[in-house]
């Protein structure tokens, strides 16, 4: 029996309203063409709504899945709002963007609903992120209105297979946070059964044994077995005795989504999932226990029917969502950041870009006290490139910290931290390894597009890059900015010196989108990069490129390690504009353009591959919108396309080395 009380009568309205929502859109329309992409959640809505209630903290979360509907509508989703979604209108909460039911929802009494997205298993790292900033909060901001906020991640049981799960189950249970894990075993992962999911089919008698981790089993379909288990389960989090994982048996009565039609099922195992089913034993209880009598539950029914079906009328009198705002949202929307002159407060004296990397966070961290930093190696040794040494010592554990070795946990967290009102700063010790967190950087960045600009996680990864100073390797000189480049929502930042580190990295740290901040391992304590320190509110704005050089007869375009090279190779080449763009995403068209119509000639240099690379972006916009002002076809000079070498006589054969950058200057020049 659950201790705390149970709302039956409440209960039995969102479960009645899910059941009805599902089967007018099954028998209707679906068929109808009116709803394109249905997933039924029937079967699993008790366990939903029973969840659902009991999130009732201030500052509770849920991160869902797609068969998360029924606790969204305990959470305080309308019908009209779950219709509208499924049929792409205006009036949905995506505004037609999203799936219907990739759900997300803003505080209305209980759950904040954090945004869900479309991968399997991605829910749960970003479910890390809100518990971890309840801890902070309490601990680091001394705000006691957190104490006893809990967050609970729903999924599958096909999901616990999922990369993201194991790297949470990692991080909550050292950490000791308060998470729950919902899991909701139907038996199968679309047609796949249990067996080839988990060993033995039960999740929760294989992590029985696993340490600071209090696991529950249940029957989701039963009422007191459900609501009994969810209580202890929600009851232990919310106790401050660390995380919990509940698995609770439930039949998924339809196909995974409206296409699938349950034929890899048996005769007897579709029976047997049928008189599963919990509604039936929903009304049998509450009419047994004399909590509703027989023709209070038929009441019911056709109350919940008539609201689903006005709903509907209203829903498909909606219109549209206006094509003119399709691109909006995917950036914040307000005033940019201006720019602010330097003020070095220590004239003469020359920093690396590493140590202005150190000097702005520590600069960050003392004036905003939502700013922490981590990563792997970050806290006592102070990164594996030392822009940590010491803040640890001096900001504490909480603010300055490690993580498992896990790039996908690393990342995730961050957006759950930034949803929950703190500015994380991720690193990530070398570009490559950003790769296995692919899915929640693609996730974040589309998060404020996806919600109609509802949620955003604004936040900055720190990404080592590009080559080393005398040698490299297939695996830590990886450049690879393009591949972000398409990672929409994201801005980039390639500074070339310290001077525009410090204001490219404050403005990142102050902005509202998320942010790549390239650091280039060959800049980082090298003679060329350094820069007089320009004091601690120096910005730089986004989209704004520095000429390093003025010049008439050739414009070359270039970020990174590759402007010093650029440089280099001009000495004593003709009248040679070259442009850092500094910043990528957005990246600087008006001065590229302005300087070629005044050359006629263009020259892109960059370390990333040449196929695909982002001076094939330029060198497009370039043809498209300067073709009449060129005087030469547009060069490129790019690392050919194959991995870096490690002997360095085979990257120098491979990358752009400053005599293949003058060897195409002076061809332009005699062109």
């Amino acid at each position: 029996m659950p201790l705390t009380p149970v709302n039956w009568r409440e209960v039995a309205r969102h479960v009645l309203t899910s059941r009805a929502i599902d089967h007018l859109e099954e028998t209707e329309l679906v068929p109808g063409g009116k709803v394109t992409y249905q997933f039924s959640a029937r079967g699993h809505e008790l366990a939903q709504v029973l969840l659902g209630l009991s999130l009732d903290h201030p500052h509770d979360a849920a991160a869902p899945y797609y068969r998360s509907r029924p606790l969204l509508l305990a959470s305080g989703l309308t019908i009209e709002e779950a219709l509208a979604g499924s049929m792409a209108k205006a009036g949905s909460l995506t505004g037609g963007r999203d799936i219907g039911v990739v759900h997300m929802l803003e505080r209305r009494g209980r759950a904040l609903v954090l945004p869900a997205a479309g991968d399997v298993g991605s829910q749960y790292t970003p479910a890390v992120g809100w518990a971890q900033a309840i801890i902070y909060r309490q601990r680091v901001l001394r705000e006691d209105d957190w104490q006893g906020a809990i967050v609970a991640a729903l999924g599958g049981d096909g999901s616990t297979a999922a990369n993201g799960f194991w790297a949470t189950l990692n991080i909550v249970t050292t950490l000791q946070l308060p998470y729950l894990f919902f899991i909701e075993d139907n038996a199968y992962g679309i047609s796949v059964p249990s067996s080839l999911q988990t060993p033995g089919g039960n999740l929760a008698k294989n992590l029985a044994s696993f340490s600071q981790l209090r696991v529950l089993d249940g029957d989701g379909t039963d009422p007191i077995n459900a609501a009994g288990q969810i209580d202890q389960a929600v009851s232990h989090v919310r106790g401050h005795n660390g995380p919990a994982l509940l698995r609770l048996s439930v039949p998924r009565l339809t196909g995974h989504s409206f296409v699938d039609n349950q034929s890899y099922k048996a005769k007897d195992v579709r029976e047997a999932e049928a008189a599963r089913d919990p509604l039936p034993k929903l009304k049998a209880y509450v009419i047994a226990n004399a909590i509703m009598t027989d023709d209070e539950w038929a009441q019911l029914e056709q109350q919940v029917e008539r609201q689903v079906r006005t709903a509907c009328e209203r829903v498909l009198a909606q219109p549209d969502p206006d094509p003119a705002t399709a691109t909006r949202h995917v950036f914040f929307e307000g005033a940019a950041i201006a720019a602010s002159r330097p003020h070095p407060t220590e004239p003469g004296a020359r920093l690396n870009l590493i140590d202005a990397v150190k000097r702005t966070l520590e600069a960050e961290l003392s004036a905003n006290p939502r700013l922490l930093i981590f990563g792997e190696d970050v806290g006592v040794k102070g990164g594996v490139h030392g822009a940590t040494t010491d803040l640890q010592s001096k900001y504490g554990a909480d603010r300055v910290f490690d993580t498992s070795l896990n790039e996908d946990g690393i990342i995730g967290r961050a957006a759950g931290l930034a949803l929950a009102g703190l500015r994380p700063v991720p690193e990530i010790q070398f570009r490559k390894y950003a790769d296995p967190a692919t899915e929640q950087i693609n996730n974040i960045g589309t998060l404020r597009w996806r919600t109609l600009g509802k949620f955003a996680a604004p936040l900055v990864v720190r990404v080592p890059v590009g080559m080393g100073r005398k040698t490299g390797d297939p695996w830590h000189s990886v450049s690879g900015e393009a591949v972000h480049v398409k990672s929409l929502g994201w801005r980039i930042a390639i500074p070339s010196n310290a001077e525009d580190a410090v204001g490219l990295l404050r403005t990142a740290l102050r902005g509202h989108d998320p942010t790549f901040f390239y650091e280039h391992r060959a800049l980082l304590d090298t003679a060329p990069a350094r820069r007089p320190y320009p004091g601690d509110d120096y910005m730089l704005p986004f989209g704004v490129a520095n000429i390093v050089q003025s010049g008439d007869d050739l414009t070359v375009i270039t970020w990174g390690l590759m402007v010093h090279r650029c440089v280099e190779a001009a000495q004593g080449r003709g009248s040679i504009a070259i442009i850092d763009l500094r910043t990528i995403v957005p990246w600087d068209k008006s001065t590229v353009l302005q300087s070629i119509a005044q050359t006629g000639k263009c020259l892109i240099v960059h370390e990333d591959g040449v196929t695909g690379g982002f001076g094939a972006e330029i060198a497009a916009t370039v043809a498209q919108e300067a073709f009449f002002d060129l005087d030469a076809p547009i060069v490129r000079v790019a690392t050919l396309d194959t991995p870096i070498p490690y002997n360095a006589g085979l990257m120098h054969a491979v990358t752009p080395t400053v005599e293949k950058i003058r060897a195409e200057m002076e061809k332009l020049l005699q062109t």
